[in-house]
């Protein structure tokens, strides 16, 4: 987690900026004399802005922030409204988390207000509110939007200077065989189960159990995504628990060391979460944790509670991605290689067009999308590279495309370096090579088989080429990664990572 890359310090700048804005919202909602309750809504609720807004640019960032209200006000107004009424709250959180996960079928704009609509009605259910607070909850929400985007667009605009990749888009399909359907009617499914048995283990508490299974549905495709990010989850949730035990507890909504243990919480969400799921699931059981220090009603019992919520959440998330309209991890690992290869290429292209003297072009923004897609194809591929897959040839597999992967991504890093330099120049031998790089990610995305240029031997770029040279030796062993990504990514059919 603390090794693994962040190109321009975006992940350190982005958490830094989610405990300002975070603060911000809070300190806002105090001033403004708002009650606790309200005041950790806010927290929350920037929180979300700040995390859950994606778009590729500030603009649609900025649309997006401003439409959070339309998709959390009215499940706030009726959250509040049905909370002592079971069946009709029972309803109501089923029918959220459906078009919630449908929603994503939008791209991230639709991801983004689905979560913060459930997370509308779940802040409901965390804090207990009623009807008489909801002027009190919009102010606060409100307040909190205001002070996340000031601090987003205006105190520290990070995407104006680094724009963020957008999130790969959604998997492609119709009706039923659109992901994104499939996912909606598992989670529906999955949390119908787990609202059943949450409510047997705790009637003030069940929700739990379905926050789980929402967050192990979200950002995941595939059964085996889910099952791993399932497991994670509980392995999270346990060891947050036992830090919850010995901090949390003994603090006992202590406000000041209560609110820095807060803010660092929020730090560990942002730049964890990009990087290891089990790490940010940690860091959100303790915050709910000293967040539950702050209302008074935290105890050792409790956190045993969610434990055993989180463990029907898990569960009930599992059968519905074996039992109901399952999507198999291999239908997935295409894609998503496939996106990954093609930054490759674009990152290539765009480099030797920056050198050739085309001022337009600009690879950085293409090597960031391709970090992204690369956490995207890490996370496709963790069934089979997890220590308890039972297919030894197919993790070792892929394995292997994982390390090939982040060597090429590592070899475009240093030659995006090269072309932001000024003085960097090249020559015919870098325009060659750059073009066989194309056409080894052409023919393993079309036939998988590289070409006979990128399968011969690669000659030793020349030290003394200046600049020019230390760009050819990236593009050098671009050309050695992608013909070794022959073998373990085609290697036969009965045996192969994509295709199958």
């Amino acid at each position: 987690m603390f090794v693994a890359p962040d190109p321009g310090l975006l992940r350190l700048r982005t958490s830094l900026r989610a405990v300002v804005g975070i603060a911000l919202a809070v300190a806002v909602a105090e001033i403004a004399g708002l009650s606790l309750t309200a005041s950790i809504t806010a927290g929350l609720a920037a929180l979300l802005a700040l995390f859950t807004v994606t778009d590729a640019t500030v603009r649609g960032q900025a649309v997006t922030t401003a439409l959070l209200p339309a998709a959390g006000f009215p499940v706030l107004a009726l959250a509040t409204t049905v909370h002592h009424l079971p069946l009709a709250r029972d309803a109501l959180c089923l029918t959220v988390v459906l078009c919630g996960v449908y929603a994503r079928r939008w791209g991230p704009r639709g991801h983004a207000l689905g979560i913060f609509a459930f997370m509308s009605f779940f802040t409901t259910q965390f804090l207990h509110a009623l009807p008489a607070q909801l002027p009190e909850l919009y102010a606060a929400v409100a307040l909190a939007l205001a002070s996340a985007a000031l601090v987003r667009f205006v105190c520290w605009p990070i995407e104006r200077r680094t724009p963020p990749p957008a999130a790969p888009a959604p998997l492609p399909g119709r009706g039923l065989a659109r992901a994104t359907t499939r996912q909606a009617v598992q989670a529906t499914a999955a949390s119908a189960i787990a609202l059943s048995i949450g409510q047997v283990l705790s009637e003030d508490r069940w929700y739990w159990a379905v926050g789980t299974v929402w967050w192990i549905f979200v950002n995941t495709t595939s059964r085996g995504e889910t099952l791993v990010r399932g497991f994670r989850r509980v392995l999270g949730t346990v060891v947050g628990i036992g830090a919850g035990v010995l901090v949390a507890v003994p603090l006992d909504g202590s406000m000041a060391p209560t609110a820095v243990l807060v803010a660092g919480c929020v730090f560990a969400i942002f730049y964890t979460a990009s990087v290891s799921y089990s790490w940010m699931v940690l860091a959100v059981t303790l915050m709910a944790g000293l967040l539950y220090g702050l209302l008074g009603v935290l105890d050792a019992g409790l956190l045993v509670l969610r434990l055993e919520e989180t463990l029907v959440g898990a569960v009930c998330a599992a059968l519905a991605v074996l039992l109901v309209l399952p999507v198999s991890t291999h239908t997935t690992n295409n894609i998503w290689i496939e996106r990954a290869l093609e930054r490759v290429r674009t990152c290539t292209a765009e480099s030797l067009a920056r050198l050739s003297g085309v001022a337009t072009a600009d690879p950085a923004p293409h090597a960031a999308e391709l970090e992204q897609l690369l956490g995207r194809v890490r996370l496709s591929l963790a069934p089979l590279v997890h220590p308890l897959s039972p297919y030894r040839g197919r993790r070792a597999r892929a394995q292997r495309v994982l390390a090939l992967l982040d060597e090429c991504a590592e070899e475009v890093r240093g030659l995006v370096a090269v072309a932001a330099d000024p003085a960097a120049g090249h020559d015919a031998r870098l325009a060659a090579a750059c073009w066989r790089v194309e056409a080894a990610v052409e023919s393993l995305i079309t036939t998988g088989e590289a070409r006979g240029e990128g399968s011969r031997p690669v000659p030793a770029p020349d030290a003394s080429a200046g600049t020019g040279g230390t760009a050819l030796t990236h593009a050098h062993g671009l050309e050695r990664l992608l013909v070794e990504l022959v073998e373990p990514l085609h290697t036969s059919p009965h045996a192969r990572l994509v295709n199958s």
